[in-house]
């Protein structure tokens, strides 16, 4: 299964990156503050508030992939249309998106802690990106929260 998000996570340990992200975070969001949170960066582009509500969505998808890749054999991952879902986000403000994914997060990280070591080589398969494993998975996930603390990163350095 192909990982978009290979290239932002490298050699690094994926269990160590998504353990890390909501506190990296939180020191993002208390920096820029609310106001600076919600102004996008350029035209079309999210602010850092609509990526909040964006990885808050995602971590209660990859709870589903995660859970459903060890409950069945060789689970077929739903895809979703990210755009579509970001139609609801101007209903949230940054700090309710963050509560929401840090709580989903502590929930997954448990899920994954408790995970037996031959789960993360059970197959699984994305329509658009082949055949993988649950360890593609995750890999998948912290590449995915690493995408997205440098676009924060890149919008609260240019915000100071």
């Amino acid at each position: 299964m192909e990982n978009p998000y290979a290239k932002y996570l490298g050699s690094q340990n994926p269990f160590e990156v998504v353990a890390a992200t909501s506190a990296r975070l939180e020191s993002l969001l208390k920096s820029l503050g609310p106001e600076r949170a919600g102004r996008a960066p350029k035209p079309g582009k999210w602010s850092v508030r609509e990526i909040l509500c964006h990885l808050a969505d995602c971590e209660m998808v990859f709870a589903f992939r995660f859970r459903q890749t060890m409950a069945e054999d060789h689970h077929v991952i739903q895809p979703f249309d990210q755009e579509k879902w970001a139609a609801s986000y101007a209903g949230y403000d940054a700090a309710e998106a963050l509560a929401a994914f840090a709580a989903v997060r502590h929930w997954n990280l448990l899920f994954l802690r408790g995970a037996p070591a031959d789960a993360y080589a059970k197959p699984v398969s994305h329509p658009e990106r082949g055949q993988g494993t649950f360890q593609i998975v995750l890999e998948t996930m912290a590449g995915h929260d690493l995408n997205h603390l440098g676009q924060i990163e890149e919008i609260a350095s240019a915000a100071a």
